[in-house]
C-alpha cells in the first residue's frame, strides 16, 4: 500500500499535468519557464518526484493559478480512495481528459476575466434551470 506521501506526491502531479494541458503547454515549455529539464517535470506529473515547495511556487506561477490549485480534491480524493479503492483522482477523469472539454476550457481561458465571469454565471444558471425542470 501506497504511504500517504506519496498518494499526495501523485495527486500533485496529476493536477500540475491537467493544468498543463489546459494551458496547451508542452513539459519542455514548463520546464523552461521553471529553470528545470523536461524529465523533472515527467517526474512530478507520475508522482515519482517529490515537488517542493519552492518548485510548486514556481509551478504556479508559469501555470497561472493559485498554490492552492494543486491541492484541490486532495481530501475528496483521499477519502474516495479509502472507501472504495480506488486511485487517486480516477473518478472523473476521463471527462476532463475528453477533447470536447479541453477546448472548451482553453476557450474559456482564452477569454477576458470579464466575459469568463458572465459565461460561468451563464452556464450556473442553465444548470439551475435543468435541476428545476
Amino acid at each position: 500500500m501506497e504511504s500517504m506521501g506519496s498518494n499526495i506526491d501523485v495527486h500533485l502531479g496529476k493536477r500540475l499535468r491537467r493544468r498543463r494541458r489546459l494551458l496547451g503547454l508542452t513539459q519542455q515549455q514548463l520546464a523552461g519557464a521553471c529553470g528545470v529539464r523536461f524529465q523533472q517535470i515527467q517526474k512530478y506529473e507520475c508522482g515519482a518526484n517529490r515537488i517542493s515547495a519552492a518548485r510548486l511556487w514556481q509551478l504556479s506561477e508559469a501555470l497561472e493559478v493559485p498554490v492552492g490549485y494543486f491541492y484541490d480534491g486532495l481530501s475528496d480524493s483521499a477519502q474516495r480512495e479509502h472507501a472504495l479503492g480506488e486511485g487517486p483522482g480516477e473518478a472523473g477523469g476521463e471527462m476532463l481528459a475528453s477533447k470536447e472539454t479541453l477546448d472548451l476550457i482553453r476557450a474559456y481561458y482564452q477569454l477576458g476575466e470579464r466575459p469568463r465571469r458572465r459565461l460561468l454565471d451563464l452556464a450556473k444558471s442553465l444548470n439551475g434551470e435543468h435541476e428545476a425542470a
